[in-house]
């Protein structure tokens, strides 16, 4: 009975005493093991639940199930604090403040957390996506509870916060379709061949490797510019990443062929008459 009574003293000692809040040492102790066990709970709910799920769902899971772990966690150290005569409204009450400006800095983050949360469930946005934000063509590598991080074409990565897309813009390329649309537009000389204009184009996207067959390019006639007969040929790929190096070889070869044939590209030019008054 001795050892019982001691033992109830030292859980008992106070290590914060207020008027108003008495946190004992069996309080801390309560809350050091009611943790340990909610954790080994989630990790064994975590593990059970995702066994079977395919890598992709997997993945949307653990994201999501990092969120309600962080309040999971919250109720839990709440709920332990007041069974160990804690009272928990006083310190609500104390800290309102407190949480009153923290929600004010955070808010950005909430925002953050729950587009991460709408993204992965509406699967408006997947690992692989190739995307277009702010101007910056990216591929998606890694969708986070707070930031999706991206890489360039020029292997510069993105940390996006995922705010921004519920609040930007956003052009997915991909989708639909692995497959887009691309095109080169050019200009030639009035009086040139357009018959011939069309089959060259025709020709250099046809030949080139990264072009697909099927959907088959197509030229259209844009306009008849200020200078020039204007063209473009519109053709599909299906790596959006390669496009800048295929329009570019694509441009080189249409010169190449656009001087075997003797088709010119024009340029503006303006003819300047000085007239000088007679005196």
């Amino acid at each position: 009975m001795e050892i019982i009574e001691k033992l109830k003293d030292i859980l008992g000692l106070s290590l914060i005493k207020t008027e108003d809040v008495n946190l004992t040492l069996g309080a801390i102790i309560a809350l050091i093991v009611a943790f340990l066990i909610t954790s080994y709970l989630l990790k064994f709910i975590r593990k059970v639940i995702t066994r079977n799920l395919p890598d992709e769902d997997k993945n949307k899971f653990v994201s999501i199930f990092q969120f309600v772990q962080y309040l999971v966690y919250l109720f839990v150290i709440m709920f332990t604090l007041n069974a160990s005569g804690v009272n928990i409204s006083v310190l609500l009450t104390a800290s309102a403040a407190i949480f009153l400006g923290l929600g004010f800095a955070l808010q950005q983050l909430f925002q953050d957390l729950i587009s991460g949360i709408l993204i992965i469930l509406d699967q408006s946005l997947r690992v692989g996506d190739i995307i277009e934000i702010d101007g910056k063509v990216c591929k998606v590598e890694k969708i986070s509870l707070r930031s999706t991080k991206a890489v360039t074409r020029n292997q510069r990565v993105m940390v996006i916060p995922n705010h921004k897309f519920l609040t930007d813009i956003l052009f997915n390329w991909t989708q639909n379709s692995n497959i887009i649309r691309e095109n080169i537009e050019v200009g030639v000389a009035y009086g040139s061949d357009t018959e011939l204009v069309k089959q060259i184009l025709i020709a250099c996207a046809t030949k080139h490797e990264s072009v697909l067959k099927i959907p088959e390019p197509v030229v259209m006639f844009e306009d008849f510019g200020d200078s020039s007969l204007d063209f473009a040929v519109y053709f599909f790929v299906d790596d959006a990443f390669t496009v800048p190096r295929v329009k570019s070889e694509l441009r080189f070869e249409i010169d190449k062929q656009f001087r075997a044939n003797k088709v010119s590209i024009p340029f503006p030019q303006r003819d300047v008459h000085l007239f000088q008054p007679k005196f």
